[in-house]
């Protein structure tokens, strides 16, 4: 999986070289690429926005250094390209899951006042939130966005991890516990030190639809 960014602020992507993603990178598994805006400005002071015509506060992003940008990425004929905004469809399991199964995608940070619509028009596939607030800028939902998309590419993490955790049968995850066996008083459940696997999945599976039931009823509902 290649992921390509498109941002004015490319420090901000460093955490992304650490843990998992750190490791799928290492192993070419995925490939995250962070292209700087601002390098393909022909301003002299390097700037990148302008006043909005019409007026109003904040700054918009000029459609030129945005369009030579993305221009500047290679073999992207069959990448689906997404712009990181509040305005977008929420992102959600289903879509990570969908989202995981392509080769390549673009992803459009805005800021400031946003982006200048006519290069948004011509190059956006699809605009995606990741929640209904207003944050800074899209390097955050882009960074959340590549995180969650990763964990479903094949060789990231094991397919047990995959199919067990939150929202991956429509359920939360049922409680994890480890050694040691007592902490504070309080013991590991007896069923998890049985070594019987069909109760234990049975146990995991009543918790599971116990915890979605308390903290988001919403999920049993959709079923």
């Amino acid at each position: 999986m290649r992921f390509d960014v498109l941002t004015l602020f490319p420090e901000m992507y460093e955490p992304l070289k650490a843990s998992i993603l750190g490791k799928a990178q290492e192993t070419k598994k995925i490939d995250i690429n962070v292209i700087n805006i601002r390098d393909f400005s022909k301003d002299k002071h390097k700037k990148v926005d302008d006043t909005p015509y019409g007026g109003g506060a904040g700054m918009v992003i000029k459609p030129d250094v945005v369009y030579d940008a993305y221009q500047s990425i290679e073999e992207k004929e069959n990448a689906i390209v997404i712009y990181l905004s509040p305005q977008g469809t929420t992102l959600n399991q289903k879509k990570v899951e969908q989202l995981a199964k392509q080769n390549h995608l673009i992803l459009l940070c805005g800021h400031y006042e946003g982006i200048d619509q006519r290069v948004l028009d011509e190059i956006v596939d699809e605009e995606i939130s990741i929640g209904d607030y207003v944050l800074t800028g899209g390097e955050l939902p882009s960074m959340v966005l590549i995180d969650s998309v990763s964990r479903y590419v094949e060789g990231v993490l094991t397919q047990e991890s995959i199919q067990e955790e939150s929202f991956s049968n429509g359920l939360l995850e049922y409680p994890q516990y480890t050694r040691p066996e007592t902490f504070l008083k309080k013991k590991v459940p007896e069923v998890l030190l049985s070594g019987h696997h069909k109760n234990i999945r049975k146990w995991r599976l009543e918790q599971a639809r116990e915890i979605t039931k308390q903290k988001r009823p919403d999920l049993l509902e959709k079923e």
